[in-house]
């Protein structure tokens, strides 16, 4: 796993990687969708995953590693395991982000925050600001892809896997919608995809 085309050729083999025209979580439209469930289907391939991610932070003192359900389980639990530290994730309950499920943080514990995809970010800062409320102290972040190029700015250090340059448009200026292409949300949540 240490190509950005090696990893992209994995996703389109497990038909993770989609072109159409798709509604994304963050509600922007865009040409390129990606299913990670699909290329984390099979447990070797999520381990190997995970594996190339901890390698970037063997000495980071990463104590804890979490994800924001339900797109980072599978790849934060296979980092966790690679590190061999625990996994935690954060959800959303009435609309906001928080830890739930009895979990707890000691103060300043040391977390590394890995999601599938990353597209705006959002959904990493509220991780993270979830995690930071409750005593820990992330030190980066991680992705298997960034979609956003580089752009998506989470407030820690991050690194991805493999990078995508995916243009995404705003519903009124989207030249799919204006050709006439239904749009799909082919999503976890009802919103959309990523």
């Amino acid at each position: 796993m240490n190509s950005t085309d090696t990893i992209l050729a994995d996703f389109r083999e497990n038909g993770a990687l989609l072109e159409g025209h798709f509604i994304l979580s963050s509600g922007l439209h865009s040409p390129k969708y990606l299913q990670c469930a699909l290329a984390l289907q099979f447990p070797a391939d999520a381990a190997e995953y995970g594996r190339a991610i901890a390698e970037h932070f063997l000495d980071a003192g990463i104590e804890t590693v979490a994800s924001p359900a339900i797109g980072g389980l599978v790849i934060g639990y296979a980092t966790a395991a690679a590190m061999n530290v625990r996994f935690l994730w954060t959800e959303r309950q009435n609309g906001e982000m928080m830890l739930r499920r009895g979990f707890t943080l000691k103060p300043g514990e040391r977390i590394l925050v890995v999601e599938d995809v990353i597209t705006t970010g959002g959904s990493t800062r509220e991780c993270i600001a979830a995690l930071e409320a409750n005593g820990g102290h992330v030190v980066a972040a991680a992705s298997i892809i960034d979609r956003s190029n580089g752009a998506a700015d989470v407030g820690v250090p991050r690194i991805e896997l493999a990078r995508l340059d995916v243009p995404n448009y705003h519903p009124d200026s989207c030249p799919m919608c204006e050709q006439g292409i239904e749009a799909v949300k082919p999503g976890s949540r009802s919103a959309g995809a990523k």
